[in-house]
């Protein structure tokens, strides 16, 4: 690996634990190049602009999210796909209170008009590429007969995303216990009702 591909790495990581912390919009070329003990042009030649920086950060974000949440999903074949769902939902889960309750990509996602900015399309993409995911594992499960023919699993992932949304302002509210029991109450409900 280059000494470029490293520095890169290395900045993205940082950058990654700094936007997590404090939000992906608080994340600037100066303030990075400080935390990395660069200088602010030698930060700059790597990213070019702050939307650059902001869109190499989500890119980074979502191979870790890939990661953490996904991938130790997919190593277990043999299960069915409600346990499949409530691993990669528990996952997800865990990835939310890994930053004290807040999403990286929830906290960076901005309503906005005609023209969506290069950051926000990144986020939209990403958002509905797990979205997808999900969407496709609940359809797995009418397919091969585990939950309901008659389920619709867009509908299904619409109201996995709403318990996800919900566990999110409850750990603010009422902290990472309360928002874990209430999330799981609602799933394990849910699933139920799918059969």
């Amino acid at each position: 690996m280059s000494k470029g591909k490293v520095t890169r790495e290395n900045i993205l990581t940082k950058a990654f634990e700094l936007a997590s912390e404090n939000g992906l919009e608080s994340l600037t070329i100066g303030e990075l190049a400080k935390q990395c003990g660069m200088s602010k042009s030698g930060l700059f030649a790597h990213f070019n602009s702050k939307d650059n920086l902001q869109i190499s950060v989500l890119e980074h974000a979502n191979h870790i999210f890939t990661q953490r949440v996904i991938a130790p999903a997919r190593e277990h074949n043999a299960i069915s796909i409600e346990q499949k769902l409530k691993m990669l939902l528990d996952n997800w889960l865990g990835w939310n209170h890994s930053f004290q309750g807040s999403c990286m990509f929830l906290d960076a996602w901005k309503e906005t008009g005609c023209e969506t900015p290069p950051t926000q399309q990144v986020l939209k993409k990403t958002i509905a590429t797990w979205v997808e995911y999900l969407r496709i594992q609940v359809a797995k499960g009418v397919e091969n007969g585990e939950f309901d023919s008659q389920l619709d699993p867009k509908q299904a992932t619409f109201e996995l995303y709403g318990l996800y949304l919900s566990a999110h302002l409850f750990y603010s509210l009422h902290g990472e216990e309360a928002s874990y029991q209430h999330f799981w109450q609602g799933v394990n409900r849910l699933i139920e009702s799918w059969k």
